[in-house]
This record gives C-alpha cells, structure tokens and sequence, in this order.
C-alpha cells in the first residue's frame, strides 16, 4: 500500500511511525527542513520537503495524473493546505484522500467533505470533547472511549484500599453482581499488563479497563471507588480555544443546571465569547493565579480541565487544581512524551487529541471495511474496533467458544440490530453483527482476518 502524508507534526509522525512498521510504502511531504531531516533520521519513510499543498511538491512525493497512490493523509495546522492537497490528489486520482479539518464548521455535516471530493475529514475537537464529558461525568474513570454511538463504553478504574472487590476474584464478583453486563478485558499491574482470566484477584493499585454498556458503568464505579459517584454540577475550563468552547457547548447542553466558568488571558476573546455562550461564566485572567482560581470556587468544582494551546501549562495547571482540591482534574497534552509522564504526576486523566485523529486516520486506512470508530489506548499498547461480520465469514454460524481466538483477543460486545449484547461462550456469530473487537499488541489485524473482513 502507498500512502503520502503531508505534514510531519505529531500527528503526522505517529500515521507514519504506525504505517512504516508495518511495512507500508509512505512517503512524509513537511516544509520545515529541521522537522524533515529529523523524521529522515528516525523512520522507514521517504521525505519531500516542501509545500504540500503545490502540485510541483506533491508530484515529487508520486502523486501526478494516473499515480498508484492509495491514501493521501492532510494532517498539517493549516485547514487551506490540507484541502487543496486532497483536492489535488483526488484530481490525480489517489483512491482515498483524508483531511484534518481544524476549523469545526468543515465538519458540522458530511456536506463539505463531499463538495471538495474529500473522503474523510475530521476534527478531533468533537470526539476529544465527548470523551473530556464522559471522564467528568464517570468521575473515578481515568481513560473512557465510547462505543456504539454512546450506548456503551471503555473505562479504566483503578482499585483502591477501599474498592469492594479488593481481593477478590473476577469470578467472585461476577456472582455477586450477576446483572452488571461488562468484560474485563485488560488489568495493568506493577507496570506489566494480563488479560485477565476468571481466577484474577484483583489488587490494590490494579488499573482495570472494562466495556460496559453505558447506563451501567456508575454501578461499575460503586465497586472501585464506592460514595464517589456525584452529579456533574459545576466545572471550570481554563483555555477558550476550540475544544475548551466546545466543551463548554456540550456539558450545557448536556446539564441543565451545570455551571461552567472559562478562564482565558486573551480579552478580546472573552468578550466574544461572553456573547456566544450567554450561559457561561466567561473570565479574563490568567488560570495559574491561585487568588482568582479560589474567588472562583475552584475548591468546590466536580471538574477542572486545562484545554490551552501549551501542553506543560496544562500540566501545570491541573497539578495547582489538584492541590487546591478540585474533584476532577484533567489535562489536554498533544505531546506523546506528556502523556507517559502525566502517569506519574496528580493529575487524574490526560487526553490527547493527537492520538484520537491518528485512531480515526489510521481506521479509515488500515480497516476500511469496518463499522466503526478505532481506539486507541496507547499506555497498554491495544486497540479496539467496531467490525461488521461479512456474509462469507468463517466464523459465521458458529458459537463463540468455538472460536479459536489468540490470547490477547477479546469479542467484548456484540450489536446485533437495535440491541447490543455482551456475549457468552454460546452466542452464535450471525451476518451483520457488529463486533467490538479488542486486542492487545498487534493482534487486531489476525483479529479482522478471523472474522473475514477484507483489509
């Protein structure tokens, strides 16, 4: 498969990091000479340096009338270059071409992508949004990633001295709680990670990921950080840009009687957005002033999310609203090395926009055959993927225990219609189901082969 991505950000870096060691054919087109030697000396690809959005640039990266390029990737800053390099691949009739769109209003309904004759565009705005509501919400979650269009989820809750299923087994807690439906699919413990068997005993500081559907996963919570499930009343948002406003736009349509305050050092963005969003608290100040975080009540808030531009400022901020005790705090970092370093600091939840885009790039390029959304949970190296079952599937018909699935290879819910069940070892795999499939290390692709879906 030959794939040209425009733009070497970190976006760009981690398509063609995952892309190259799998043994694809990429070529990176990045302007910035620095950035372009830099990804020349660390991966399998080759560089075109130059603008991407020229023709001239574009065709020394194999992309000219009649080429056998399979995917162009935009992924740079810039909206206006993105679209003129899909709409001059699309020209030069490159099978696919998909688009970062940081300007919202491009992805507000398939209409634009479809005028530009771009396949895919997305902004990770709207998915890092909902999954910031669902981590505030579900309050003693550190990861959430919904499925099925947010009737179920992924959560990870981490087991406490408290935890009521401390030293006992899976199989304990699930006759003790036989109408909670979920699948425990992965527990991190001492920095190695199992998927777990029935005979698992959980252990204090245990991180266990679960899918669950989604109006069980407070019951879920009651059983690792139990009296700690409280009504979403008041958040604070330090950071107006994109995701911060959309946010905002989200829990107030969400919470009827939430308060939402944003605080932002830009003034004249303030007062624009104290007349959009007339329901929101909009402040002018600097979000690191402790006297006006405390003025502000942050002592009392269920939420504290740090959304600005600069990465270690987020850091910053949710580590100085952790010490004077918001709820729930959570930091939006797009540097890979943040995120593995935020693990060890006071912070209760890091997301990254970044590695939601390159999920929902990397599905349209790997799977695209599949239903669903990709996810991506990088600090345990697995993924998980909606996939529909093909007619001639060779699985079809049989019952899942028949199935000889690797280790490491979960069918953790099923959809099958209007109902989403999670299965046992005598669901029968019917044509049509949707299954999401989760898989640790490599092993989505042998995943989707067992299921006869066409990659």
């Amino acid at each position: 498969m030959k794939v040209v991505i425009v733009g070497a950000g970190n976006v760009g870096y981690t398509i063609a990091r995952s892309l190259s060691l799998e043994g694809q054919d990429i070529v990176v087109v990045e302007k910035n000479q620095e950035v372009a030697a830099k990804l020349e000396d660390e991966l399998d690809v080759a560089v075109v340096v130059g603008n991407g959005a020229r023709p001239p640039v574009l065709e020394r990266a194999g992309i000219s009338e009649g080429c056998d390029v399979d995917f162009l990737i935009a992924c740079t800053d810039h909206d206006e270059v993105n679209i003129m390099a899909c709409w001059v691949a699309k020209k030069c009739g490159v099978k696919r071409a998909i688009s970062r769109a940081r300007g919202m209003e491009y992805t507000d309904t398939p209409q634009w992508a479809s005028f530009l004759g771009i396949d895919v565009m997305n902004s990770p705005e709207r998915s890092v949004a909902r999954d910031i509501e669902d981590l505030l919400e579900v309050n003693a979650a550190v990861h959430a990633t919904e499925l099925f269009d947010g009737r179920a989820g992924s959560y990870a809750f981490r087991v406490e001295t408290t935890s009521p299923i401390l030293g006992k087994s899976l199989i304990q807690v699930g006759k003790e709680n036989p109408d909670l439906s979920s699948v425990m699919v992965y527990v991190e413990r001492g920095g190695k990670g199992i998927v777990p068997s029935g005979e698992w005993v959980a252990q204090e500081g245990d991180l266990c990921f679960l899918v669950s559907f989604r109006d069980m996963v407070f019951k879920i919570q009651e059983l690792f950080h139990p009296g700690k499930d409280r009504a979403l009343r008041r958040v604070m948002i330090v950071g107006g840009g994109k995701l911060g406003v959309h946010l905002a736009q989200r829990l107030i349509k969400s919470y009827r009687s939430i308060e939402v305050k944003i605080i932002d050092r830009n003034r004249e963005k303030c007062i624009r957005l104290a007349e959009e969003l007339p329901k929101v608290t909009v402040l002018w100040g600097d979000g690191t002033d402790e006297k006006l975080l405390k003025h502000e009540g942050i002592q009392d808030v269920d939420g504290f999310v740090a959304t600005t531009d600069n990465d270690e400022l987020n850091m910053i901020l949710a580590i100085l609203a952790d010490r004077m005790n918001a709820r729930k705090t959570v930091a939006v970092v797009r540097k890979e090395l943040y995120s593995r370093l935020a693990e060890d600091l006071p912070i209760d939840s890091v997301v990254n926009p970044n590695d939601s885009l390159a999920s929902v790039i990397l599905r349209h390029v790997r799977y695209p055959e599949s239903a669903g959304t990709l996810s991506m949970i990088d600090r345990i190296g697995a993924e998980m993927l909606e996939v529909t079952v093909p007619k001639d599937s060779p699985v079809g018909g049989k019952e899942l225990k028949d199935i000889d699935l690797p280790k490491g290879i979960i069918f953790a819910m099923v959809k099958r219609g209007d109902s989403i069940i999670v299965p046992d070892g005598y669901l029968v795999i019917t044509e049509g189901d949707i299954i999401s499939v989760f898989a640790t290390g490599d092993l989505l692709p042998k995943a989707i082969k067992i299921l006869g879906v066409s990659q």
